[in-house]
């Protein structure tokens, strides 16, 4: 059943506890404001290689508005007719920040008479703490990119006739307030898989268990019958709707292929779902008794604060940012038909899609994306780079599907299989590998790039995690937990499902390799373009020296396990047949 929730999960018991303060929160706090040096830049004319920042869409204002307008406009059925139901509906939103392709807003449409969008800023999201090691668990960068979203959905759904009602707290105080003073008789919202997320709705549901709604003229049921509101989860969060499997989740296969085979030769992706071209009216009454609208946060209503940093992607937040993205990569600038060609690079912001921060806040339908492929390649081309993004959506909706079969174990030290294995915590040894100062270039450019922008390649995130787990010996679960501060697209099933796959804990057993730092760094910056970007004192030094500096950079703080002179120990421990598979992008 999607709501178990196992009572050894490795997140708190309770959502008092989550509210730990942390070890050395001042000193993250600085870590993940801090801008970095950009008085000196590459000679390289690549476009990341200026002084600023690249923003991701790269269309302007009026551009963005105009593809998402369209978008809109194809994804509208003027003919949708409400389903006769009376009353309020809430439609609580949480990780699917978006209108378009938004099942619970049309449910919620269609099952009254008014709607009600709700967002709860939740102290446990923007002002807790990661739950074994204390770190943030929403770094600046992030709660910036979802205030944006929230921001961009507001306006989204003002020109549909609705607004966003924002209140700050927890949603199981929350919602059974709002349901009451609006008189509704159900909230809608899209339902989670990870434990934190099932222990919010489980702590609603028994909220709204405790509100009566007495039944009067426009109510919902029986006008002589008190009402209880109910909690109405819907599945939204995947490409492949779970309903539409061959099998029960409880019966998921344990390798990624024997799912993908399954799914692509028997299921079928549903059509996004149309929108009717207004959702109002909002409620008549009771907004007053709940003061107003309220106000979407600021970073500093929020305690943070954050210097953008003048190197590096800087990504938009919201929906009409999503589907501007969407536009710019498939349409405009026609990068889909060589995705599996580039998918690997690691410097610009067109070597891949990067949907993954729209993906994991919501912003972006991962239906959307499949319907947009499937219309390039009937206008443009179909080849192995269309085929091959549809391929990484189905790895997103795998994750998602592996965290409701194994549960609250993706989370814990020994992962699904219960692996036993002597990981060590060295404080020193981790943040060498967190602050980028390890010795290794490859390896401290890319946490040196997710420190400033929130985002690093599929590429590097396999190669840090490897160094982590397999060179450092660090339990993967502090490397796991710093990404979950640091991510733009952080998400709970992807990123602690790809990190028990770096870990060699992950459920199919076949996951378990070692990445070779030096055969890395020849293979996918082999003139040290990536890591002279982002470490500018390795510039000066020839192409080739520069991902093996030696004494012109800092001392390496450990040995490798395994290097270039350990060939056939590296081929022996790297068994898999798809070197790219220990760490799926999100796109």
């Amino acid at each position: 059943m999607l709501h178990h929730l196992s009572s050894s999960s490795c997140f708190p018991s309770t959502a008092q506890s989550l509210l730990l303060l942390p070890r050395s929160t001042a000193n993250l706090r600085v870590l993940l404001t801090m801008s970095h040096d950009a008085s000196s830049s590459s000679s390289s004319s690549r476009p990341l290689h200026g002084a600023a920042a690249v923003a991701v869409p790269s269309l302007g204002a009026d551009e963005t508005a105009a593809t998402a307008d369209e978008a809109f406009r194809r994804h509208t059925s003027p003919g949708l007719r409400r389903g006769g139901g009376g009353g309020v509906a809430v439609v609580w939103f949480r990780n699917d920040l978006r209108v378009l392709d938004n099942e619970a807003l049309v449910r919620a449409w269609a099952a009254a008479e008014a709607v009600l969008p709700v967002y709860c800023v939740d102290p446990r999201i923007f002002a807790g703490v990661t739950h074994r090691f204390g770190f943030p668990k929403t770094g600046a960068l992030r709660a910036q990119f979802l205030i944006e979203c929230l921001e961009d959905l507001k306006q989204n759904l003002q020109k549909r006739g609705l607004n966003l009602l924002v209140r700050h707290g927890k949603p199981e105080d929350i919602l059974p307030a709002i349901a009451k003073a609006v008189r509704a008789h159900t909230v809608y919202a899209h339902q989670e898989t990870c434990s934190e997320e099932i222990l919010v709705e489980r702590l609603v549901h028994r909220g709204l268990e405790q509100v009566v709604i007495p039944q009067g003229p426009g109510g919902a049921s029986n006008q002589n019958k008190p009402l209880n509101p109910k909690l109405q989860l819907i599945w939204g969060t995947t490409m492949y709707h779970v309903d539409d499997l061959l099998f029960p989740v409880s019966n998921l296969p344990d390798v990624y292929t024997q799912f993908r085979k399954a799914v692509e030769s028997k299921s079928s992706v549903q059509n996004c779902c149309k929108l009717p071209p207004l959702l109002g009216p909002a409620p008549s009454s009771g907004l007053d008794e709940l003061g107003g609208w309220g106000s979407i946060p600021t970073l500093e209503s929020l305690g943070l604060s954050v210097t953008k940093s003048e190197k590096g992607m800087h990504f938009l937040g919201g929906e009409s940012a999503a589907l501007g993205r969407v536009h710019e990569y498939f349409w405009k600038k026609d990068q889909l038909k060589v995705y599996k060609e580039t998918r690997n690079g690691m410097l610009g912001p067109d070597y891949s899609t990067k949907f993954s921060p729209w993906l994991a806040s919501g912003s972006l339908s991962p239906r959307y994306i499949c319907e947009e492929v499937k219309r390039y390649e009937k206008q443009r081309v179909a080849n192995d780079s269309t085929y091959w993004v549809l391929f990484e959506l189905i790895w997103r909706d795998y994750f998602r599907f592996l965290s409701v079969k194994y549960g609250s174990s993706i989370f814990h030290l020994g992962g699904p299989r219960k692996v036993v294995s002597k990981w060590s915590q060295d404080q020193v040894l981790f943040e060498s590998w967190r602050n980028g100062r390890t010795g290794y270039p490859l390896i401290d450019a890319n946490m040196k790039e997710l420190l400033a922008t929130g985002f690093m390649s599929n590429r590097g995130r396999q190669i840090v995690c490897s160094f982590l787990v397999r060179d450092m010996a660090i339990d993967w679960r502090m490397g796991a937990e710093w990404f979950e501060t640091c991510l733009l697209d952080y998400d709970p099933a992807s990123n602690y499902g790809n990190w028990t796959y770096g870990a060699g804990v992950g459920n199919d057993p076949r996951e378990d390799r070692y990445f070779s730092i030096p055969k890395q760094a020849k293979t996918y910056d082999p003139d040290g373009e990536y890591v002279a970007y982002w470490l500018p004192e390795l510039q000066s030094l020839p192409k080739e020296r520069r991902n093996f500096p030696g004494a012109s950079y800092i001392k390496q703080i450990i040995p490798l396990k395994f290097d270039g002179g350990h060939q056939k120990k590296d081929q022996q421990f790297n068994r898999q047949r798809k070197p790219n598979n220990i760490y799926r992008r999100q796109k």
